[in-house]
């Protein structure tokens, strides 16, 4: 027993060190210097802790680092390679957007000389955390659940069954996908708009029927044809794109709010191809894999 606990022990402790390397690697990326103080202060440790983290790395990577006697700092080398952490423009991003939807505070991210920004802002979706706890356990246990909803078909709310088997995420709204006991069929409730929740009761359906969360489509974006070769090739730069296009692998039941997220539900000369710069390559396919599985659920319904 005590073997195995001094072992569990050293587990964590390889872990923390680690972990406080990956922050020095992450402070000399992202700001160019370091010192004692950003350690003790993130993690907590002593000032001889920290000294020997900082000694431990300039051991184990000589040459990323230089201390400057004058800032009593280690400041970033021209030299500098990576070695513990793998630099990630869209995880440094992702922290100033948490930053500015409030999600997260300033000190509980690693960044300290945050640079001057602006993120438009977003419409948060109210969802009751009760709520949404009851349908996560009739999802976990396979239960069907009575819940008063307002769909935009209907003037007011009505009391109805649904059996919940997923979450989805359109890039805006979080949605339970369900079985609608009025209807039979799978759809798309929407979070906010469940207004209570009432008694639980055996699932129905089955998961393997919902022929449209099960599939998934391949929806083949590019530049706009129209686009000059420069602005085709700055598109492609942008989107990460291979050889001209990129694939997204989505959801048949999300297909519906990826293509209407990125513009791609217009025709494609409806609209300047400088304000919309990708088009959907391979509509016609895509039509007609929805069409075979069925487009119930996977149009933006809400429970209607």
């Amino acid at each position: 027993m005590e073997e195995a606990e001094a072992t569990v022990a050293k587990e964590l402790l390889r872990w923390g060190t680690e972990r406080r390397l990956e922050f020095i690697e992450f402070r000399l990326y992202w700001e160019g210097r370091v010192n004692r103080a950003d350690l003790t202060g993130e993690f907590g440790i002593s000032v001889p802790q920290a000294s020997l983290d900082l000694a431990r790395y300039q051991q184990l990577a000589p040459g990323n680092m230089i201390y400057d006697k004058s800032a009593k700092t280690y400041l970033v080398s021209p030299e500098f390679r990576p070695s513990f952490f793998k630099p990630d423009a869209d995880a440094y991003l992702n922290s100033l957007r948490s930053i500015s939807d409030e999600i997260a505070l300033p000190e509980q991210t690693w960044l300290s000389r945050i640079p001057e920004f602006e993120a438009l802002p977003v419409p948060r979706r109210s969802t009751n955390a009760n709520h949404l706890r009851v349908i996560l356990a009739a999802i976990q246990n396979k239960n069907s659940l009575h819940i008063r909803y307002q769909s935009m078909s209907r003037p007011n709310p009505i009391w109805r069954w649904i059996s919940p088997h997923a979450l989805g995420f359109d890039g805006f709204r979080w949605h339970a996908r369900s079985l609608c006991h009025i209807d039979r069929t799978y759809k798309d409730f929407l979070l906010p708009r469940v207004l209570d929740v009432g008694e639980s009761g055996p699932g129905e359906g089955n998961v393997a029927a919902d022929r449209l969360w099960n599939a998934v489509v391949t929806l083949r974006i590019g530049p706009h044809p129209a686009l000059t070769p420069a602005q085709r090739r700055a598109v492609e730069l942008d989107y990460g794109m291979k050889k001209g296009s990129l694939e997204l692998r989505v959801r048949a039941a999300l297909t519906y709010y990826a293509r209407k997220r990125l513009g791609l539900d217009r025709e494609v000369d409806s609209v300047r191809p400088q304000d919309q710069q990708i088009v959907l390559e391979n509509s016609d396919e895509v039509e007609g894999v929805l069409h075979r599985l069925g487009k119930q659920g996977g149009d933006g319904s809400d429970g209607a």
